[in-house]
């Protein structure tokens, strides 16, 4: 996989933009959906790319999800 996609995601979670992951992530869901309908070519590869993707991009936006506040007792 491309180091390009873990940069891009690293930056959009540093600045937590949510917008433009979700935009990203709709993105490549679309290239997914396009590369499992081509015929007449064997498109694994590629699609197994995109999916990867798709997994840095699901994990950047989770990085983004607020934070369970701990207890009181947790936190000594």
């Amino acid at each position: 996989m491309s180091k390009a996609i873990d940069l891009i995601v690293a930056g959009y979670v540093k600045v937590r933009d949510r917008r433009a992951l979700s935009e990203l992530l709709a993105h490549r869901r679309k290239m997914l959906a396009e590369l499992q309908s081509v015929t007449g070519i064997n498109p694994t590869g590629s699609i197994e790319a995109v999916k990867e993707e798709i997994d840095v991009v699901e994990a950047g936006l989770e990085e983004l999800n607020p934070r369970p506040e701990r207890s009181k007792i947790e936190r000594g």
